[in-house]
């Protein structure tokens, strides 16, 4: 896993609207998605109309209206095929979301996605966690997709598709990922550096405002 210079405090992520993205099936109680949700004070999950029928731009949309309503920063933690209907809010729906954590991407070619329904290099701080065997995504490959989207690469070793057949229940990893994306997106945003400074402030500054 990666160092951890540049974290910032746990209650930092007051400071943004987490959205848990979950991939085809949703997750379980024991998901550690679900473990990550409950532990947070600002976590929503995206609900899909059809879980097992995954479309890319309906998902998308979906994410999308969600971070619209937020009113803090967004941050997602995706999963699977939630980590291909992130990159397209993002990419085509340009949600207004500040950073993305992406972990075991599935195979878009498993959905029949083109490469060029996914955009290129993504706008905001970007983490693809990778996994040596999974059976859902080449390592190969999500290595390439981190480089296509501009996102940290960070290798979990032989890890399955990081999920509850692979053993990540509680997976505390995905908080200190979050965390570190989170400090990624301070250090770009003023805005956000000045929430995450300033935790008992009850107004939020204009994004067009550059706090004192």
């Amino acid at each position: 896993m990666p160092p951890t210079d540049f974290l910032l405090p746990e209650s930092a992520l007051d400071a943004f609207q987490v959205l848990i993205v979950p991939g085809r099936g949703n997750s379980g109680d024991g998901h550690w998605k679900t473990h990550l949700e409950a532990r947070l004070r600002r976590a929503r999950r995206v609900l899909q109309a059809y879980w097992y029928r995954p479309q890319l731009d309906a998902w998308a949309g979906r994410i999308g209206a969600c971070a619209r309503q937020a009113t803090r920063p967004v941050l997602v933690v995706a999963h699977s095929f939630g980590c291909l209907a992130t990159v397209a809010a993002v990419a085509n729906h340009r949600a207004p979301i500040a950073g993305v954590l992406l972990v075991a991407p599935a195979d878009p070619a498993r959905f029949a996605i083109g490469d060029d329904r996914l955009g290129e290099t993504l706008p905001v701080p970007a983490t693809l966690v990778l996994s040596r065997n999974d059976p859902w995504l080449e390592a190969a490959h999500a290595r390439r997709l981190a480089v296509r989207w501009g996102a940290q690469a960070v290798d979990a070793g032989h890890a399955g598709h990081i999920n509850v057949d692979s053993g990540h229940g509680p997976w505390p990893e995905a908080q200190t990922l979050l965390l570190r994306l989170a400090a990624a997106v301070a250090r770009r945003s003023a805005v956000v550096a000045f929430t995450i400074n300033n935790p008992g402030r009850k107004s939020w500054p204009s994004p067009t405002t550059s706090p004192n």
